[in-house]
């Protein structure tokens, strides 16, 4: 898996604007058990650099994609990081590894419970997690250094950049459902200023709630 990723990087080193990831991310992919977040009938597919379904209409992602947007958040070891879209949970557990602590947000109430309960089985101990619309972001406990959005929206939801720390970076896919969508890089400068770039094309699920 982690030479497929280094593959990935290689092949769009233009795009992301990178060589090679960060050491500390890679470690974190060979250190987290993606076994334990897939269906037990998809075990033997569990480190194919690919999504997955995990049911309810939802997927876990590219391992090259976790990967990538663990990357281009820059998150560092005593962050405060939001997730928007548990899912699996894998995410969740790869950021966990990096961050001080982790705050994600599912709306599948059977996603999100399952979920919780994989990461406490493991044993992460730094993550909180809630049901509930991530749109909103969770604002009692914001700034945050990052904000990750694991579901395509088709606009970026201005409450999650609000909750940003200046210095901070939120990475999104932006984009129709099952259309063309772009991993968007938004920054928020020291002073408030925000801008923002592409990094890659994306194909996810959309994001639900926001009405």
């Amino acid at each position: 898996m982690l030479q497929d990723i280094e593959m990935q990087v290689r092949y769009t080193r233009a795009m992301i604007r990178r060589n090679a990831l960060n050491p500390r991310v890679m470690a974190a992919m060979s250190k987290v058990p993606r076994h334990k977040f897939v269906d037990p009938a998809m075990l033997d597919r569990a480190y194919y650099d690919g999504p997955l379904p995990i049911g309810c209409g939802q997927t876990i992602s590219q391992p090259f994609i976790v990967a990538l947007m663990t990357e281009l958040a820059e998150v560092e070891e005593g962050g405060k990081v939001l997730e928007v879209g548990t899912g699996s949970g894998y995410q969740t557990a790869i950021l966990a590894e990096l961050v001080q602590q982790v705050y994600s947000i599912e709306i599948i109430p059977e996603l999100g419970e399952q979920a919780c309960k994989c990461l406490q089985q493991i044993g992460y101990e730094n993550i909180e997690t809630r049901i509930g619309d991530g749109h909103a972001g969770w604002e009692e406990e914001a700034p945050f250094d990052a904000v990750l959005v694991t579901a395509a929206a088709e606009a970026i939801p201005p409450r999650l950049i609000e909750q940003l720390k200046p210095g901070g970076r939120l990475i999104i896919p932006v984009g129709p459902a099952y259309s063309h969508q772009d991993l968007i890089v938004v920054e928020k400068d020291g002073q408030g200023n925000i801008s923002q770039w592409t990094a890659l094309g994306v194909a996810f699920v959309p994001l639900t709630g926001g009405h």
